[in-house]
C-alpha cells in the first residue's frame, strides 16, 4: 500500500480539490485508490449506504476514485451547532462525552488500516492549516496522522489569496524538525497568468527547504462540493440538472489541466517511496 497526504498552508487552500484531482488522476490510470481524512469540521455531510455520516468532501473524492463512499473515509466529523456547541460523529455515528480526542484518533487509524488493506493507494487530506502551533498538542488531523500512517506530505498554497511563498515556507519551518522530513513537496494552487514568472521564487523555496515543486494549478472558476463557509468555489460554473454529475464533469476538466500542470512522474515517485 502507498499513501500521500495533502496539507494546507492555510484553510481553504484547495486541499480537498487537489486530493480529489489526484484521486481521479490515479483512478484514470488504473490504480485502486481511496480517499481518507481523519477529521472534518463541516456541516456539509453525506450519509453512506449503511447510514454512516461523513464529510461531503470525502464522498466526492470517493466518487472520483470510482468508489461508493463509506464513513471509514472520514471517521471523525465535527458539526458546529452554534457558539461553543458541536456534535461529534465517530465512525459515522454521533457520540457524547468529554474529551473524545484519543478515542477518535484510535478509531481513525483503524479506519485507515482498513482502507489500506483493501486498496493500493490511499490519498490522505489534512484539516485546516498544518502549522497552527497553538493547537499542535491537540491536532490529530495533520502531522500526527502523517506520522502514524507514514504518509509523505505535500503542502498546498493558494496564490489567489496572496502570500503563497511565505505561507508555504512558514508552514514548513513551523513544523517540528522530524515532521519536516515527511514533507516532500508543494503545489501552488489557483494561479492566474504565465507561471514562468514564479520560477525564481519556486527555485528559492526548493533551495531553502529541500522540498520539490509538484506544479502550479491554474485558477478555474468551477463549482465543487463546499466543505465550509471559507470555500470559494461556490461562485463557479455548474451546469445541468444532475448536481453530482456536474461536479464530476468539473472535476474531469480540472484533472485534464492537472495532467499538464502537475509533475505526475514526481507524484508517482513519492508514492512508490512511501510503499518501500
Amino acid at each position: 500500500m502507498a499513501s500521500m497526504m495533502f496539507l494546507g498552508a492555510s484553510s481553504a487552500a484547495g486541499k480537498s480539490t487537489l486530493s480529489a484531482i489526484v484521486c481521479r488522476l490515479l483512478s484514470r490510470r488504473g490504480h485502486d485508490v481511496a480517499p481518507f481524512k481523519t477529521l472534518n469540521l463541516s456541516l456539509n455531510s453525506f450519509v453512506d449506504r449503511n447510514g454512516g455520516e461523513m464529510g461531503m468532501s470525502q464522498a466526492f473524492q470517493a466518487w472520483a476514485c470510482g468508489l461508493e463512499p463509506e464513513c471509514h473515509m472520514n471517521p471523525v466529523l465535527i458539526k458546529p451547532h452554534g457558539p461553543g456547541r458541536m456534535q461529534t460523529i465517530i465512525a459515522g455515528r454521533p457520540v457524547e462525552g468529554g474529551d473524545l480526542r484519543e478515542r477518535a484518533f484510535r478509531t481513525a487509524m483503524e479506519c485507515f488500516a482498513s482502507l489500506a488493506e483493501r486498496h493500493e493507494i490511499v490519498i490522505v487530506e489534512g484539516s485546516g492549516s498544518a502549522a497552527e502551533i497553538n493547537l499542535r498538542s491537540t491536532d490529530i488531523a495533520n502531522m500526527r496522522t502523517a506520522r502514524e500512517t507514514g504518509s509523505p506530505a505535500i503542502i498546498v498554497g493558494d496564490i489567489d489569496s496572496g502570500g503563497v511563498f511565505a505561507g508555504i515556507y512558514g508552514t514548513y519551518m513551523l513544523l517540528e524538525p522530524e515532521d519536516r522530513e515527511l514533507v516532500k513537496g508543494f503545489i501552488i494552487n489557483r494561479f492566474r497568468g504565465d507561471d514562468s514568472i514564479l520560477e525564481p521564487a519556486i527555485t528559492k523555496i526548493e533551495e531553502l527547504t529541500g522540498m520539490r515543486c509538484l506544479g502550479v494549478m491554474p485558477y478555474l472558476a468551477v463549482r465543487l462540493p463546499s466543505e465550509d463557509s471559507l470555500d470559494i468555489s461556490g461562485g463557479g460554473e455548474l451546469s445541468g440538472t444532475d448536481v453530482r454529475q456536474a461536479w464530476m464533469d468539473n472535476l474531469e476538466r480540472l484533472v485534464d489541466i492537472a495532467e499538464e500542470s502537475l509533475d505526475t512522474d514526481l507524484i508517482m515517485d513519492i508514492l512508490k517511496d512511501s510503499s518501500a
